[in-house]
């Protein structure tokens, strides 16, 4: 068993074996889909009502077996996936030259190894901005927990009282389109909350050569010609783009929504938060790899920030009740359900499968991942 979990078959597969399986399987037969979860029944039928497919689905309500994978992937020309399964050197190798497509049924990608699909001409599908707005909510809505005497007791800095504050996004990737997802939820969810100032920041300048730079500041750029706009609209007195600094030092609410993965890791880290307002709040809705757990916890015991409200942590889903930041009372945390509504999942399943079939038979996908 491999660091993540995988289980190798005692009976490895050559290279020449599984060219030779995927030819065979790959002429005269329908093209193969395997699916790591049961995406529902009005996603399965996506699939399942065509007669050009096979379709072979992960029988149990669970995380998806990694050798039961590895025995279907020979021959496949799509997967559907979720964020769990790792779609590594070995799922590769194991599918075979004739997989086309694989299609995660999430917005995050560390899972995949993106290099090698790109080297490989393998598509990727992905389904982002279905949940923006579960997400949104999510991050706007005042958490409580209950206090001494049982009544309910909410987790507000003292700055809430305040009648004008900034609010800081990180990046925030919205700024080209014509509503803000936080700005519209702060607006419309805590209207009695709404911000004076508002700052988003790109991404750093370690991270600048990075790909996910590439796809970012295009983004960030074409932002600043809606920037006024938007602050009219949500009677903002600015709304701007800074430093990653400056963000720290002056936001009074602090919004997490970078991507994940390496060129990530640990953005929110000591010398950030020290960087911070002892009255601020920090929020992560996008992943938990984000933010130094560590770092938060003893910023919270310490009084370096106020308060902190995750739906993210680092080393999901195996966080005890014995974790440090679980044991923080200024510190609300979600498992990951963010984006668990009906209609965010049903959404994101059938955009997975959308995806999928747009890539085994060589169309456009609604969502696809660009890998050059």
């Amino acid at each position: 068993m491999d660091t993540y979990g995988s289980v190798h078959s005692t009976k490895p597969l050559t290279r020449r074996l599984i060219d030779i399986v995927s030819h065979i399987i790959s002429n005269g037969a329908r093209p193969k889909l395997v699916v790591t979860r049961n995406l529902g029944p009005d996603a399965m039928l996506v699939l399942q009502q065509r007669n050009d497919l096979d379709v072979i689905v992960w029988p149990e309500d669970c995380v998806c077996d990694r050798q039961w994978l590895l025995e279907q992937l020979p021959g496949a020309a799509g997967a559907v996936t979720v964020w769990s399964d790792q779609v590594n050197n070995e799922f590769l190798d194991v599918a075979g030259p004739s997989l086309r497509v694989v299609s995660t049924m999430s917005v995050g990608y560390e899972h995949v190894d993106l290099p090698e699909l790109a080297k490989r001409k393998i598509r990727l599908g992905y389904t982002p901005d279905v949940l923006t707005d579960a997400g949104t909510t999510s991050n706007c809505r005042p958490d409580r927990d209950a206090g001494a005497d049982g009544q309910p007791e909410w987790l507000i800095s003292p700055v809430a009282a305040v009648a004008k504050f900034r609010l800081g996004a990180i990046p925030l990737l919205r700024s080209s389109i014509e509503h803000h997802p936080i700005l519209s939820a702060a607006d419309s969810r805590i209207p009695w909350l709404r911000p004076h100032l508002a700052s988003y920041a790109g991404p750093p300048d370690s991270i600048r050569d990075h790909r996910l730079c590439l796809l970012l500041e295009p983004l960030l750029a074409a932002g600043h010609i809606r920037d006024t706009q938007l602050a009219e609209t949500y009677k903002l007195k600015s709304l701007r783009r800074v430093d990653i600094d400056e963000l720290a030092r002056e936001s009074d609410f602090l919004f997490v929504l970078t991507p994940g993965g390496a060129a990530t890791r640990h953005l929110v880290d000591e010398t950030f938060l020290r960087k911070m307002k002892r009255t601020s709040i920090l929020v992560n809705t996008s992943r938990g790899t984000v933010v130094d757990s560590e770092a938060l916890a003893r910023a919270l015991r310490e009084g370096w920030i106020w308060g902190a409200g995750l739906d993210v942590v680092e080393g999901e889903p195996k966080i005890s009740l014995e974790h440090p930041l679980v044991k923080e009372p200024r510190c609300v945390i979600l498992p990951h359900i963010g984006s668990a509504t009906l209609e965010t999942r049903l959404g994101m399943a059938t955009l997975a499968a959308q995806n999928a079939i747009g890539g085994i038979f060589g169309r456009p996908m609604p969502a696809e991942f660009n890998l050059q």
